[in-house]
């Protein structure tokens, strides 16, 4: 089983604050003051005001070298600075120091379950690959060869609702930060997105918002195309419509194949999704509305 990388003399403790409010003045000195009463300094800060919507967004990294101060006693303190910030302030504080877990969702494509398992394996990520989840036993070999488990949920015709709450079940049991949609070719129901709602990520085979829904290289097909992509996601109920966390795209010729293109486009899709669990997981995507700022 994969973990994530344990405070040390090289790799220290970090909080990370994410924050997103109406934009007003002293935002940042109300922040910067507060880091420096609890003893901690800054090591990476991103800021962006959306003058269209007038709101401001932050990520700040804090490193913080007395294991004395925990973290649900800096989230009780920053209450009261968010408070005053303005009171439609949304916030998080997270610890680097507590481990975060990843549950995948899988099908029989294996792409984006080998480069996710590999990737965690190395390091990469700040996170275990707590189980792999599929609705075919197509991928539990490879799964298990990596020490993850694998749970089999079959997804008959008639019994698709009595299948999700299975798999609703399994997934909550792990309690994860992320549940990753590894090219899971099944539609979550509105009841999970919205109870996985911004930690549900799926990955769609096309540069949204072209060629929604099922067989997207086909459809790009047909239409001539000559650009195709990838796109990483939050789910939501509206299908391949939640907010876009990262896109890529691969230039195409007018001769290649529908095959030609299932093949260039496996490679879009693991560095697209790669690159957006990744942030994530490292808290440098805020939601607002249908979109993100994402601080990569």
């Amino acid at each position: 089983m994969t973990t994530a990388q344990r405070p040390t003399s090289e790799h220290p403790r970090r909080l990370v604050l994410t924050l997103g409010c109406p934009d007003t003045t002293g935002i940042v000195a109300s922040i910067s003051g507060f880091i420096s009463d609890i003893g901690g300094w800054i090591t990476e800060a991103s800021y962006h005001s959306d003058e269209s919507t007038g709101w401001f967004f932050t990520r700040q990294a804090v490193r913080i070298d007395s294991p004395e101060i925990s973290i649900d006693d800096v989230r009780e303190r920053f209450a009261s600075i968010a408070a005053a910030i303005g009171p439609d302030a949304e916030w998080s504080f997270t610890d680097t120091a507590v481990e975060k877990s990843v549950v995948l969702l899988v099908s029989k494509d294996s792409h984006c379950l080998t480069d996710l398992l590999s990737r965690a394996e190395r390091g990469e990520f700040p996170a275990t690959i707590a189980a792999v989840v599929g609705n075919h036993r197509d991928l539990e070999e490879l799964t298990t060869r990596f020490g993850v488990p694998f749970h089999h949920v079959p997804f008959p015709a008639d019994g698709k609702a009595e299948a999700f709450a299975q798999v609703r079940g399994i997934v909550d049991g792990y309690d994860p930060d992320a549940i990753i949609l590894a090219r899971f070719m099944q539609i979550l129901p509105a009841d999970l997105c919205q109870a996985w709602a911004g930690r549900a990520i799926n990955i769609h085979h096309s540069f949204l918002p072209s060629f929604v829904g099922a067989r997207p290289y086909h459809q790009a097909f047909d239409r001539g195309v000559k650009l195709i992509g990838a796109t990483c996601h939050y789910v939501t109920a509206d299908l391949d419509a939640g907010p876009i966390i990262e896109q890529d795209v691969s230039r195409i010729s007018h001769d290649y194949t529908t095959a030609d293109m299932v093949r260039q486009g496996r490679d879009i899709e693991t560095l697209v999704l790669s690159r957006g669990v990744r942030w994530h997981l490292e808290d440098r995507v805020l939601v607002y509305g249908r979109k993100t700022v994402v601080f990569s």
